[in-house]
């Protein structure tokens, strides 16, 4: 870096300006080398007769003669953790809840025609971990007046818990090519959900445990609860013992 000195006059008064001068260099490429990692292996997997999702039904089949049951909501099919299905089958991608909720007919239309649209079929694959809609869900006809008994059946839904895998894709792809249109569905969903693969889950497990591991606060949730504090058990629910108000 230089300096030049320049004498002006400023409103009849002489004065000296200091100029700085940077000597940046340049580079112009003339000629480069590019690496490219090597694409990544995909011979160890087997693409299946049937590649797309198959069509749920609307209604469950019973045996003829046979009354449709009714239900009660049992909202804690919905409450909690999953502790079953809450990995990939095929260590590949998938949809998976981040809360609770329920899959009605339409929702699982919507996957099936959203992936089904976007995926390659040649050399991609799809599969359900999650049931056809089995819990039936009564309801009232407006203007009703009370008294009568339980309404009919309306529909039938899937209860979902937080964790739960609903799709599964696969094949000879990466990640990069289905995470986009997963995402798209998966803010579809009346819940909660994200696009995943097998590496991510196993991040997010992992950066789980880590966190737990290097809480510096003692007063966690776990121990404030445990340790009655605040006479904070009087207004807890039997939920709140089992997940410490992870899972509300």
């Amino acid at each position: 870096m230089t300096d030049t000195r320049l004498w002006v006059i400023y409103y009849g008064k002489p004065c000296i300006i200091t100029i700085l001068v940077l000597n940046t260099p340049q580079w112009t490429s003339v000629c480069g080398f590019k690496h490219f990692p090597a694409p990544p292996n995909f011979d160890h997997v087997t693409i299946p007769e049937r590649t797309k999702l198959t069509v749920m039904e609307r209604v469950p089949q019973f045996p003829p003669g046979l009354k449709p049951p009714k239900m009660q909501k049992r909202l804690r099919y919905m409450r909690g953790k999953e502790m079953v299905h809450n990995f990939l089958l095929h260590q590949q991608y998938g949809i998976m809840a981040l809360g609770g909720g329920r899959l009605k007919y339409q929702h699982f239309e919507v996957m099936r025609l959203g992936i089904g649209r976007k995926m390659d079929t040649q050399r991609m694959f799809a599969i359900w971990r999650v049931d056809a809609p089995w819990q039936p869900v009564t309801k009232r006809g407006q203007g009703q007046r009370l008294g009568g008994g339980k309404g009919a059946i309306d529909h039938y839904v899937t209860p979902i818990k937080a964790g739960r895998i609903i799709v599964e894709l696969g094949g000879k792809c990466e990640f990069d090519e289905v995470k986009d249109f997963l995402q798209k569905i998966a803010e579809k969903l009346p819940f909660k959900a994200m696009a995943v693969s097998h590496e991510l889950l196993q991040e997010m497990r992992r950066k789980e445990i880590e966190d737990e591991k290097n809480n510096l606060n003692f007063y966690t949730m776990k121990y404030v609860i445990q340790n009655n504090m605040g006479g904070c058990q009087n207004w807890l629910s039997p939920f709140d013992f089992k997940w410490f108000c992870k899972h509300v």
